[in-house]
């Protein structure tokens, strides 16, 4: 009897990072419509809150923090790899290895990876891949951004684990140069996969108990996405983040605008801020001084419901990447404080680069002018993103069908 198609997937999830919940939403959609009867297994480093968020009956959660992934799973990966008898004993006493084993293909969905200046990622990186490299499953790196690789450190490494890939996606072409002037061969010039994720047509009805929806009526919302990120890398060097955003927010609503204040990466059960900045929301929210003219749904929300709400805005502030991300999806004007190339990479697929600049430029007046400038321009810059979005959305789900052919094959 033919065993169905399974696929393993890791670096994302459903709870917390709404970017991550929208590439595995996307693959999941996208790979059950190409490949008949496909099981998936997300190796999740919160298994608990994955798991009350999961709505997928196709979709089973096990258990990889980074101590289980880092300790317990590689090292059963290499003991099946080394000790062929064992192999039945390991596979039936671990979920993941079971899991693995049984796979097509592992998906490997962090957002970036193996690129200078996060070395200290680089264990992380390399554990995420190594069991599948162990069991002989093809790794297929869904659109990322990697690079460069000029540290010692990042360079051994990559070049040591890298070429090891059945395909790596770039997600843009400043990695895609980064790639091939490494001398990776094993590329696709792609987009990121959360450019596929289409809305199910039932967020307002969802929304509407929580969020009073007729915030949107009468005249445009500037949203505004945060991210903890970019607030400790401000604030490292002497900055006040939250007080910046929040006085661009007094600024607006002195102006008379209403503003969309919407954390992308959420948990809400939790007061850590990895991969949450809701208690960064907060922060700023409490320092507002015009409440009433602001919308912050404090809570977490789905992908799905969080781009239906962008997509509302007339134009869009963001730091979270894919809260960017899904502003361009909805071809919203989008103004971005970024910290990596992998913000700028993408925008360039819109010839909307230089509405993009880094977290060291961030002040007040300069924040202030070039919004300004932005929404002197909406018009010709929504039209530039209505016109290069098919073209993106056309590269972004090419990746489904590649990943189907390795199923396949």
């Amino acid at each position: 009897m033919t065993r169905a198609p399974h696929i393993s997937i890791i670096g994302s999830a459903l709870a917390g990072n709404k970017g991550a919940s929208a590439m595995l939403e996307s693959s999941i959609h996208t790979l059950t419509e190409r490949i008949p009867g496909v099981t998936f297994t997300l190796f999740s480093m919160y298994p608990e809150e994955d798991r009350a968020q999961n709505p997928y009956p196709n979709l089973e959660i096990v258990p990889a923090t980074p101590r289980q992934l880092g300790v317990t799973i590689n090292l059963l990966a290499l003991l099946h790899r080394i000790l062929p008898p064992l192999r039945p004993v390991i596979r039936r006493g671990s979920r993941a290895i079971g899991a693995l084993s049984r796979s097509s293909v592992l998906l490997d969905q962090g957002g970036i990876t193996f690129t200078d200046g996060r070395e200290k990622f680089l264990l992380y990186n390399v554990a995420s891949i190594l069991p599948a490299l162990n069991l002989k499953v093809p790794v297929f790196k869904c659109a990322q951004a990697v690079g460069p690789f000029t540290n010692p450190i990042n360079r051994r490494v990559s070049r040591m684990f890298l070429p090891k890939v059945r395909t790596l996606v770039t997600r843009g072409r400043i990695t895609h140069e980064f790639a091939e002037g490494f001398g990776l061969k094993n590329l696709f010039r792609g987009a990121d996969y959360a450019f596929s994720l289409e809305l199910a047509g039932n967020e307002a009805a969802e929304l509407a108990d929580r969020l009073d929806l007729s915030f949107f009526d009468g005249g445009d919302v500037v949203g505004i996405s945060p991210s903890v990120v970019l607030q400790k890398k401000v604030d490292a060097r002497g900055g006040d983040y939250a007080g910046q955003i929040a006085g661009f927010i007094d600024a607006l609503t002195a102006d008379g605008r209403k503003v969309l204040l919407v954390p992308h990466s959420a948990r809400s059960d939790s007061d850590k801020t990895h991969n949450n900045d809701l208690p960064l929301c907060r922060n700023i929210h409490a320092r507002l001084a015009r409440k009433e003219q602001v919308l912050f749904p404090d809570a977490e929300l789905t992908s799905q419901q969080l781009r239906y709400l962008i997509g509302r805005c007339g134009t869009f502030v963001a730091s979270r990447f894919h809260a960017m991300v899904s502003s361009l999806a909805m071809s919203v004007p989008t103004l971005v404080i970024g910290w990596s190339h992998k913000y700028r990479e993408v925008l360039e697929m819109f010839e909307a680069e230089e509405w993009a600049f880094g977290h060291d430029q961030l002040s007040p007046e300069f924040l202030g002018s070039r919004f300004a400038d932005l929404e002197a321009r909406r018009d010709e810059v929504q039209a530039t993103l209505r016109r290069h979005l098919p073209e993106v959305k056309r590269v972004s789900i090419a990746q489904a069908d590649l990943i189907a052919e390795v199923v396949r094959s």
